[in-house]
């Protein structure tokens, strides 16, 4: 064997990651990032649920709207495997902040609630190009503050709070653990599926997984130029948490990262920071795997092990 193929990343893929991959070239859709951002939405809703496992009934789903600063209403689902009081996830979905919904992330938190025996709150925060940065990180934490102030009324247990989200929306969960340790609002656990925690995508993971592992360097740029309303928005902690200037008193964090993810460096790297601070942090690396696994539950095994490792942190965080 050559050495060039030893150092093929595909060769770390599993068989079944490998196949899902090669199942998608054969499908040739069009490239997000050539597609208008309504049309993007479309298609990524569309085949959102194409790999997942099927949705888990469960003894209450409502659908609520949260208030912003600014007047907007959020849509947002609630989530919970019985009635009663019980601790609570905010969760925020991934898309590269202009992608992605409630709808799309629906079986994930029903596994989510269903396995961790909590309530989940799925929120839709609004999206780039309409809506630049900072309002998604606004909305997460507009929304956890009203998660906190009415919980009463869904019948959440105030102390016993998280917050959570996979890519984009993981940074947004990250974000809002430092507010609300500025705030003083209490949190059992960050959970963080592969966040994007980096200003620039400069690490080598980003270089080695640019092309052909589900989430491409192309379509992370298409993103972020949406999002970002100028270059220095980069240099703002809330669009990258590793440039918060400290951690020091956050949640503890579960986070769960994919091997063959461009994004997979700087969540080690978020990681490594927490734990400077004296944060608790449990971090698994799934092998093989990449970017939005955890959507794949249906063909790819490391999913259904991923969905059981947060859902047990959410169980030890809220001593369930």
């Amino acid at each position: 064997m050559s050495l060039s193929t030893e150092n093929d990343p595909f060769n770390l893929l599993t068989p079944a990651m490998r196949d899902v991959l090669a199942r998608m070239a054969r499908a040739r859709r069009q490239p997000l990032q050539t597609l208008t951002p309504a049309d993007a939405r479309a298609a990524y809703e569309a085949g959102a649920s194409v790999l997942e496992i099927p949705s888990q009934p469960l003894a209450r789903v409502e659908n609520l709207q949260i208030p912003t600063r600014d007047g907007a209403m959020l849509s947002a689902r609630l989530y919970a495997p019985s009635m009663g009081p019980l601790p609570a996830l905010l969760y925020f979905h991934g898309g590269g902040f202009n992608i992605g919904s409630v709808a799309t992330h629906d079986a994930l938190c029903r596994d989510l609630s269903h396995q961790a025996g909590c309530l989940v709150v799925s929120v839709d925060y609004r999206l780039a190009p309409e809506h630049r940065f900072p309002t998604a990180a606004n909305d997460a934490w507009d929304a956890l503050q009203w998660l906190h102030a009415n919980a009463a009324g869904l019948q959440v247990d105030a102390t016993r709070l998280a917050v959570g989200g996979d890519s984009a929306g993981g940074t947004l969960a990250a974000v809002c653990a430092i507010q609300a340790r500025d705030a003083a609002l209490p949190l059992a656990l960050q959970l963080l599926f592969y966040p994007g925690c980096a200003a620039h995508q400069d690490t080598p993971s980003h270089q080695r997984f640019a092309k052909g592992f589900v989430l491409e360097e192309a379509q992370i740029t298409w993103f972020f130029d949406h999002y970002v309303r100028s270059p220095a928005d980069r240099d703002d902690w809330r669009f990258a948490p590793l440039l918060a200037p400290d951690v020091d008193g956050v949640a503890p964090a579960w986070i769960g990262l994919a091997e063959c993810d461009p994004l997979v460096d700087e969540g080690v790297l978020y990681g490594d920071k927490l734990r400077a601070a004296g944060v608790h942090v449990d971090l698994e690396i799934y092998r093989g795997v990449t970017h939005e696994f955890i959507k794949m539950g249906r063909v790819i095994a490391e999913a259904k092990v991923a969905h059981a490792h947060a859902a047990q942190a959410l169980r030890n965080a809220f001593f369930l």
